[in-house]
């Protein structure tokens, strides 16, 4: 037998999840969506599920490529200041980045925001940033998630995830297996830490009780503390693609967590090394302010952070001319930074192989 309840009736609403306010914002989406439409969507945004029609007719032998990212404790920053509008771009870049790494061209991207309370303000200004950061890598926004989870997530914070796939014709994967000794190396700059190593930037600030408010001094051109540490990664493939179309690339490493110490070694193939001049480059002015103000040494700034470089590509001694001025046109801040050379001593004794090392100078 059941008591009688004699409280008002409860809604979803008090339970802290607003539905009308969500199709609001699905609303808002659609309109942002259409401005990164590709001939290819069939049906996007509001579905159960997003339509894309692969484009065969262009490849003989086409390859999908995938990846899925998220933007880390860069989070806990925008929540801070308020600035919620280039997050986005973050999002799209960590993804689109990667899959451009095997030479695809990336297709569509699909977004997933949770939070506890849904801020539509807040949840604009970030989708606007995907927005953006899909038109700048050619990529179709064509679906997502918005989850509200009241006392999963609290005081304003939010999370987010991506989504990308990319094609590629299987001929001209980039799996790096060319990589050969006299190979150069041109470094691509980055324009600031991108989404990698916040966790240690939020430990800096927190140790030093630096403002995030705080206007700095040149050479950051007035910015201040939080807006300089949330500049948006770059997103390299228009350049890159351009590059590829003109020239054979043989390598690609996207320079996230690890730095150059790390995710240089993905992409080269046993009997080889790089070995990277430091000096060949300048460095975004964030990254010495990091240095110094959080007493970070050498070894782990370039074990945490990619120093200024978002992207290593590996082309043959004889097109890096060439492809530097490709990069030029795109107004791509790039260097010659370093060489691949022959490596015998990082072959495992039982028969694996062990990663080959990157040499810093």
């Amino acid at each position: 037998m059941y008591l009688k309840n004699t409280r008002s009736p409860l809604s979803y609403r008090d339970a802290g999840v607003d539905i009308d306010k969500g199709n609001r914002l699905v609303e808002h989406i659609k309109t942002l969506a259409k401005r990164t439409t590709r001939p290819e969507v069939l049906a996007g945004v509001g579905g159960f599920g997003a339509l894309f029609e692969l484009p065969i007719k262009d490849y003989e032998a086409p390859i999908l490529v995938s990846g899925t990212d998220g933007v880390g404790t860069k989070l806990k920053l925008a929540v801070q200041t308020g600035i919620h509008d280039t997050i986005g771009i973050d999002l799209v870049a960590m993804c689109v980045n990667d899959v451009l790494t095997h030479g695809a061209k990336p297709l569509f991207f699909l977004d997933y925001f949770a939070t506890g309370q849904l801020d539509l303000a807040v949840a604009k200004q970030v989708v606007a940033g995907i927005s953006r950061g899909c038109e700048q890598a050619q990529a179709a926004l064509i679906g997502g998630e918005t989850a509200e989870m009241p006392g999963v997530y609290h005081d304003g914070d939010y999370d987010l995830a991506g989504f990308c796939v990319g094609i590629v014709e299987k001929a001209r994967l980039i799996d790096g297996q060319s990589v050969a000794p006299g190979d150069v190396l041109l470094g691509l700059g980055a324009t600031g830490p991108h989404s990698n190593g916040y966790s240690l930037i939020r430990k800096v600030l927190e140790r030093t009780g630096k403002p995030l408010g705080e206007a700095l001094a040149e050479p950051f051109h007035g910015q201040t503390l939080g807006e300089a540490l949330l500049t948006p990664t770059r997103i390299y493939v228009r350049p890159v693609l351009a590059l590829m179309e003109q020239l054979p690339v043989r390598a690609l490493a996207h320079i996230t967590g690890g730095g150059l110490l790390e995710n240089v070694p993905r992409v080269l193939p046993a009997g080889v090394r790089a070995r990277i001049d430091t000096s060949a480059w300048t460095q975004p002015p964030v990254f010495q302010w990091l240095k110094t103000t959080g007493g970070i040494s050498d070894t782990e700034m370039y074990r945490t952070f990619n120093c200024g470089i978002g992207m290593v590509v590996c082309v043959r001694p004889d097109d890096a001319a060439v492809a530097m001025k490709i990069l030029e046109q795109f107004e791509q801040p790039a260097w010659e930074i370093g060489v691949v050379e022959a490596d015998t001593d990082h072959a495992g004794t039982s028969g694996d192989v062990q990663p080959s090392p990157v040499i810093l100078l």
